[in-house]
């Protein structure tokens, strides 16, 4: 076989596995990409049929209701201007009540019905990491709360100090 021969053909090889690679690479994205719609798109019919997806919203008030023999539960989500009705087997997350943000991820059955997979339970949006809430504080006047150990988290500075505040 002359080189030039060879060349090609290992070219030609090496190319159709970078593309054979890149075909399975694109197809695991392509089976694990999850969109997120809002109830006025489900309703729309934007959502897509028979492919699992995600829907949010709010937990309408005075819509679940729980199984008696078993975890199945049924929910109604809204946007505030459409509604979709929601049904799930399992465990809740401790965060999910009526009235709360909600996102589930599933598929929308021929019913009209969501038959979520898996939900989660969006926290308030007033949460603050106690490092914040405490600088917050001390930003308003209130001494830090000490810690375990009863030392406060922040330091003093001397009037004299110059520099300002040493890490």
């Amino acid at each position: 076989m002359k080189p030039r021969t060879r060349r090609a053909l290992a070219i030609a090889v090496g190319l159709s596995l970078v593309g054979g690679a890149s075909a399975l690479v694109l197809n695991a994205f392509n089976s694990n990409l999850v969109f997120f719609f809002s109830p006025t798109q489900v309703v729309a019919k934007e959502a897509p049929q028979g492919r699992s997806f995600r829907i949010g919203g709010l937990v309408e008030a005075g819509s679940v209701q729980r199984g008696t023999q078993d975890l199945r539960l049924d929910f109604v989500v809204t946007d505030g201007a459409q509604r979709v009705p929601v049904r799930y087997t399992g465990l809740l997350p401790d965060l999910f009540q009526e009235g709360k943000g909600v996102v589930a991820q599933g598929k929308l059955g021929a019913d009209g019905v969501f038959h979520a997979e898996q939900v989660l339970a969006k926290h308030d949006e007033n949460y603050m990491p106690p490092e914040a809430a405490a600088a917050l504080k001390a930003a308003q006047g209130h001494p830090p709360a000490p810690d375990k150990a009863g030392v406060s988290a922040t330091r003093v500075v001397d009037a004299k100090d110059t520099k300002g505040p040493r890490p």
